[in-house]
Parts: structure tokens; C-alpha cells; sequence
């Protein structure tokens, strides 16, 4: 075993071994599939701990022909694959972990010629008649290698981990940037020696113009996770084992890790999120001080236009439009927000879907860490606005109904852009996000179907919770008492019949003319619907 060269299966031994393992090895099946296709070149890109690492794991243990992998993988899914037994520790695999090398490389310039030296040298060692220690050109070495002896014996699976990380690391050194592609496409164009070859990374392959830098490479990533969207990530079936195996309430872990959307049928939560909720005593936030914390942080600050307004629309609770099509792949080359909001959604901080083209703030973790970034940034008047949530909330609880009012006018105006300031749909997203603090302490449901209608908002106090439930109706150029009496008309509270405590009526206008709101607070009578 070597080095690089069929490491072998220890680290993915200790995966399975571990106390929460979670089985993703039908993954071989699809890379089985492509193994010395033309289609065999596969990159994956998910946020940090979203368990990349594992699966490059688990395909190196599967292949590497130097060990045996039998005992690892025979209570496994893909045990019962087709092509289990005919690839099943049959090839020569090459595992590159970009991360170790970048760290021990001097400098990101360097990171090219340190991996061709380092893997160079196992390969001069493993086939000394085969590559001369004059040679200088790993990919020449790995073609004499090739060309020695029978092709299905001497061809290669590249597996290769972090293949990012330089761009992120990196992010300003264009040329280290560079002539580190340049080094992976030497290494993999028009190859024959390549049997497969898998890459995964955070950020998607680096365009250059509209052309990506490995265009021999299928891309499935956050934004178009193809058939591998169950792979990388736990599904809401694993989660809901993993609940009932360790005794968590399912719907509490759904509300702080879910949310990620990878297609109609698939969406994933965050594992290692997963794991540390279960194997704590409390569920919250464990990304704080990760490299996408501090990314989130530089890029929430950006003066890219009309990016205030999406953070607060979906700190809000709403999705915000975006077009990820002119993004660069990297974390400098920014066009417009619709940038910036397309990299949060491959550093893990916001979900995209697809039918709307649109991104959201995933679940109450990442919610978390959104407020955490903006109450430290540079947008204040968000941070004060987050800031006076608290006082909100208490003045609702009082029935002032004048501050109320101010207080989301202020909101409206500090957050909104003039193009939308007269849509209807700001005026609710405005509403929610004045409303921040009451996350902590009420389950928010929008549109919620009751009576003889759908409630706007409704606030239902979490379990053991003291405070009154909350329906808040938005009105449009009508007044606040008639947002009143259609909740009344209409029999909204119909929906919490058994709930035994208060219940709070709020009615919230605005008027598009003279751009002022108001608002009327009423205490719900049981019975009292006109």
C-alpha cells in the first residue's frame, strides 16, 4: 500500500465503524457504471461537511486493488449490485487529497509542481523498470505505466479530494490559480489511462468566460445535483431513522438542519450538523468560526446592489429571485448580487430552487449564523432592526399598536428597495423579518388554511411557552380594522379551537399613496366571529 498510490481502506474503515454511520454506497453503483466510459469524469461539489470526504473514502477502499475490502462492504447497500464483485478491489487507484498538498507545498504557486514531484516519486518506486528516474512528467509516467502491460490492469481511478481548496485558500493568486487547472487538465485531457475519475470540492469547476476549465468533467452541485442528490447529505428517511435510533424528536431536528433542495423529489440536511445534534444533549448551531462562517461574514457586506434587500427578505422567511448563470466559480469575480447569493447557496448558506429560481435560507441553523453575521457586519441599519425585533414583540404583547406600526414602517423603509417598496409581497416579508425575535419562541406558519380562508401569518407559541398565539393580517391600501374583521369574518382561530390560551389579532395596512402604516391589536373572544 502506499501513500497516494492504493492507500488503502483505513479511513473508511473507521467511517463505518463509527457510532453514526449512515450507508451512501449505492453511490458505486453509478460510478461502476461509468468506469472507462466517456462519461467517466465526474466532479461533485457540496458545502463543507456535507460528507465529501467520506464518500472518496468509501470509493477508494471499494476499488484499491492492494487490500480487501470484502468484510467492509458485504452488509452494505451495494452489496447487491450487479457489478459489486467485478470491481470490487480489482484497480489501481490514485488518491489525491489537494487539501495535505496545498498544506505542505511553501506556497498556492507551488501546489502544481509539489503534487507532480511527490506523486511521481511513488510511481517511480511502484514500477521501476516502467518510469526512469529521469522522468519528469507525471502524466507521461502514468501513460508508459498504461501502455506496459494490459489495459484493465494498468489504468487508473483518480479520486480526488478538496480539488478546490486553492480557490478558496487562494482566492486572490490568479496564476497559482491557474497553473494549478492547468495541471489537473495535463493530468486528465484526452487520457486513456484514466478508468474514471471523481473530484469533489466545494466550489463548482473555475469558468473562464462561459467555458469551464475541465470541460470533460459532468458537474453535479447544489445547483444541479443530477441523479447523485441522495449521495452526499442525509436524506429526510435517513434522518427520521437516525431520530427513532437515538431517540430525538424528528420534526425538532428538521426545523434546525433541513431544507436543502436538490430536486423535486430530494432534499438533504447537513450530516455532520445531524450527527452533532443527535449525539448532543441540545440541538443548535455548530457552524459558528468554520471557513464558511467567516465567508458568509465578507460577503454579507458587499455593497452589491439590491443584496441588502435580499437578506432581509429572506432573513424574513422568503425566497428572493436570483440567476446563478454568470457566476465564475470562484469567490472574487462578482458581477451583482445575484452573484454573491449563487455562491452562498455552494457555501452551504442558502438553497436554491430550481422551479422558481430562487434561493432561501434553509433551515435554523444557518437562519442563526445569518444574524449572528449581520449584527457584526456593516449593514447597521439591518443590525438595529434585528436589534428592536425584541421591543416589537413586546409592544404587540402590550397592544401598543401606534409603535407597532413605526416600527414596521421603519423596517419597510430601511429594507426595501424603491422598485419594490409598493409590492405586496415586501410588505409581508417586512413583516416577517420585523418579527425575528419571535422565531425563538413561535413556530411561524404563512397561509395557513383555516375557517373559511388562509391566515396571512400565524404565530403559534412553541410547547411550554407562556405567550398568546398571534394572527397577523396584511392589508393593502385598506385600512387595518378591515384586516381585523376579515380574520374575524372568516374564522381564522377556527384552527387553534383547542388551544387553551390568548390569542392576539393583529391587523397591519399600508397605504401606497402616502407610504404610512398602521395598525389595530385586538384580544380574540372564542365565539365572537361576526
Amino acid at each position: 500500500m502506499g501513500i497516494y498510490l492504493n492507500p488503502g481502506n483505513t479511513a473508511f474503515q473507521m467511517a463505518v465503524n463509527n457510532t453514526v454511520y449512515v450507508d451512501k454506497s449505492e453511490l458505486i453503483r453509478f460510478m461502476n457504471d461509468r468506469i472507462g466510459r466517456r462519461d467517466r469524469f465526474i466532479c461533485v461539489s457540496r458545502p463543507r461537511r456535507f460528507g465529501k470526504s467520506m464518500a472518496a473514502e468509501m470509493l477508494s477502499a471499494y476499488y484499491d486493488k492492494e487490500c480487501d475490502s470484502a468484510v467492509l462492504f458485504q452488509n452494505l447497500k451495494i452489496a447487491g449490485c450487479s457489478t459489486y464483485k467485478e470491481h470490487l478491489n480489482r484497480h489501481n487507484v490514485l488518491m489525491i487529497n489537494v487539501q495535505k498538498f496545498l498544506r505542505n507545498a511553501g506556497t498556492p504557486g507551488n501546489l502544481a509542481a509539489y503534487m507532480e514531484k511527490r506523486i511521481l516519486q511513488e510511481i517511480r518506486q511502484v514500477y521501476p523498470d516502467i518510469v526512469s528516474p529521469e522522468e519528469n512528467s507525471l502524466s507521461d509516467a502514468l501513460e508508459a505505466v498504461f501502455a506496459s502491460g494490459p489495459k484493465e490492469e494498468r489504468g487508473f481511478i483518480f479520486i480526488v479530494d478538496e480539488w478546490d481548496c486553492i480557490f478558496r485558500v487562494a482566492r486572490n493568486d490568479k496564476g497559482a490559480q491557474k497553473n494549478f487547472l492547468e495541471f489537473l487538465r495535463d493530468l486528465f485531457k484526452d487520457r486513456t489511462y484514466v478508468k474514471l475519475a471523481y473530484m469533489t470540492g466545494i466550489l463548482p469547476i473555475k469558468k473562464y468566460g462561459s467555458h469551464s476549465a475541465l470541460s470533460d468533467f459532468r458537474e453535479f452541485s447544489m445547483i444541479d445535483s443530477g441523479p447523485l442528490a441522495e449521495y452526499t447529505g442525509f436524506t429526510e428517511q435517513e434522518v427520521q431513522e437516525l431520530c427513532r435510533r437515538y431517540h430525538k424528536n424528528f420534526e425538532e431536528v428538521r426545523h434546525w438542519y433541513d431544507g436543502y433542495r436538490l430536486n423535486d423529489k430530494c432534499h438533504i440536511y447537513n450530516p455532520k450538523s445531524v450527527v452533532d445534534g443527535i449525539q448532543s444533549r441540545t440541538l443548535r448551531s455548530f457552524w459558528t468560526n468554520t471557513e464558511t462562517y467567516e465567508a458568509l461574514q465578507i460577503y454579507i457586506d458587499l455593497d452589491e446592489d439590491g443584496l441588502k434587500q435580499a437578506l432581509m427578505a429572506m432573513l424574513g422567511g422568503s425566497c428572493f429571485p436570483v440567476d446563478t448563470g454568470s457566476f465564475q466559480n470562484d469567490m472574487t469575480t462578482f458581477k451583482s448580487k445575484d452573484d454573491v447569493l449563487t455562491l452562498m447557496v455552494h457555501l452551504g448558506y442558502l438553497s436554491y430552487d430550481e422551479d422558481s429560481q430562487s434561493v432561501f435560507i434553509p433551515n435554523e441553523e444557518v437562519r442563526l449564523e445569518f444574524i449572528r453575521a449581520v449584527k457584526n457586519g456593516k449593514h447597521k441599519d439591518l443590525a438595529d432592526l434585528i436589534a428592536a425585533s425584541d421591543l416589537l414583540l413586546q409592544d404587540t404583547l402590550e397592544m401598543n399598536a401606534g409603535n407597532v406600526a413605526k416600527a414596521i414602517e421603519k423596517a419597510h423603509s430601511a429594507g426595501t428597495a424603491p422598485l419594490w417598496y409598493n409590492h405586496e409581497q415586501a410588505l409581508r416579508s417586512v413583516v416577517k423579518f420585523a418579527y425575528l425575535s419571535c422565531i425563538d419562541q413561535y413556530q411561524c406558519i404563512e397561509e395557513l388554511p383555516s375557517g373559511t380562508g388562509y391566515a396571512d401569518l400565524v404565530f403559534i407559541p412553541k410547547k411550554g411557552s407562556a405567550l398568546p398565539a398571534m394572527f397577523i393580517e396584511l392589508k393593502w391600501n385598506k385600512s387595518s380594522e378591515s384586516a381585523l374583521t376579515q380574520i374575524k369574518k372568516r374564522n381564522y382561530p377556527q384552527i387553534l379551537e383547542k388551544y387553551g390560551g390568548e390569542i392576539l389579532l393583529v391587523g397591519i395596512s399600508y397605504h401606497i399613496g402616502t407610504k404610512k402604516h398602521t395598525c389595530v391589536i385586538e384580544k380574540y373572544e372564542k365565539g365572537g366571529h361576526i
